[in-house]
C-alpha cells in the first residue's frame, strides 16, 4: 500500500455505521488510470493551452479545430480503463443507504466501474448536444455527421456536453452534489487539489454540516488542514484497502435476509 498509510479505527467504525456517504473526485483519480491532463502533451496539441480550446468563443471561431481536439481526447480516453479505486467506490455504494459521487472528471470511468449515483459537475465527454435546439446526439450518431457535426433538425453546431471555461456548472448536478455533501455522515475528497471553485467548496460544505471528512490525495492541499483525516497516497491503493477493512454488509444482502 502506498506509503504504508494508516487508516484510523475511527474511520473504520464510522464507515461500518454510516448511512449516508458522499464522495468528491478530481483529476488525480483519473490520472491514476492514465488519463492525461492535456497540459504539456506532445504533438500538435502542445502548441495550445486547454483554455484556448475549451471555451465557447474558440468553438464558434473554429469548431473544426475544437472537434479535432475532443476527438483526439475521446480516442485516448477510450483506451483507458477504470482503476481499483473506481471499482472500490462502486462496491462501497451497495454498502450504504445513500451514496453518491460528485466528480469533476468527464471521462465516464465511474460509470464504467459500476457506480450508479454520479453528479457530473463538468459534464461528460461521451455526450454531445446541439447549440441551437439542444438535441442530444450519441457518439454513433455523431460519427455520421462529419468533422464539424450539425443538428439534423436546426443545422446548429453540435458541441461536446462538457463545461468549458467561463461557463456555469449544470444547475441540477450542482444542486444534487450540494445536497449530498450537506447530508453526508462521511465525505471523501479524492484526487483533487481543491482549488477550483465552486466545486472545491463541497468538502467544506460537508464539514460545516457535521460530516467526518476524509481526504485522499498524493500530496497535501489547501483543504488538508480542514479534513478530519488525511490519507496520503493513490486512491487506487487506499480505497480497496479501506473497503476491505470494514465489514458492513451490502444493502442487497440486508434486504434479502
Amino acid at each position: 500500500m502506498s506509503g504504508n498509510v494508516l487508516i484510523s479505527p475511527e474511520l473504520i467504525s464510522r464507515l461500518e455505521h454510516a448511512e449516508r456517504v458522499g464522495v468528491f473526485t478530481g483529476a488525480g483519480m483519473s490520472a491514476e488510470s492514465g488519463v492525461p491532463t492535456f497540459r504539456g502533451e506532445e504533438g500538435i496539441w502542445k502548441k495550445f493551452k486547454p483554455e484556448e480550446l475549451a471555451n465557447f468563443d474558440a468553438f464558434m471561431r473554429n469548431p473544426g479545430l475544437v472537434w479535432e481536439w475532443y476527438n483526439h481526447r475521446k480516442q485516448l480516453i477510450g483506451g483507458i480503463t477504470p482503476n481499483a479505486g473506481h471499482y472500490a467506490l462502486a462496491a462501497m455504494e451497495s454498502r450504504h443507504r445513500l451514496f453518491s459521487i460528485a466528480t469533476q472528471n468527464i471521462d465516464n470511468l465511474h460509470q464504467r466501474a459500476g457506480s450508479k449515483t454520479i453528479h457530473e459537475l463538468h459534464g461528460n465527454i461521451g455526450r454531445n448536444y446541439c447549440t441551437g435546439c439542444g438535441t442530444y446526439y450519441a457518439e454513433e450518431q455523431l460519427a455520421l455527421l462529419g468533422d464539424v457535426p450539425k443538428s439534423n433538425s436546426c443545422r446548429g453546431l453540435i458541441r461536446p456536453d462538457v463545461v468549458w471555461f467561463g461557463e456555469m456548472l449544470p444547475a441540477g448536478e450542482w444542486d444534487a452534489a450540494v445536497r449530498a455533501a450537506e447530508r453526508s455522515d462521511i465525505y471523501f475528497s479524492i484526487g483533487t487539489s481543491a482549488v477550483v471553485y465552486p466545486a472545491a467548496s463541497l468538502p467544506i460544505l460537508a464539514k460545516s454540516a457535521g460530516a467526518y471528512v476524509v481526504e485522499i490525495n498524493i500530496e497535501r492541499t489547501d483543504f488538508s488542514r480542514h479534513a478530519d483525516e488525511v490519507l496520503p497516497g493513490k486512491s487506487g491503493e487506499i480505497l480497496p484497502h479501506l473497503l476491505a477493512q470494514y465489514a458492513r454488509p451490502t444493502i442487497s444482502s440486508v434486504e434479502t435476509h
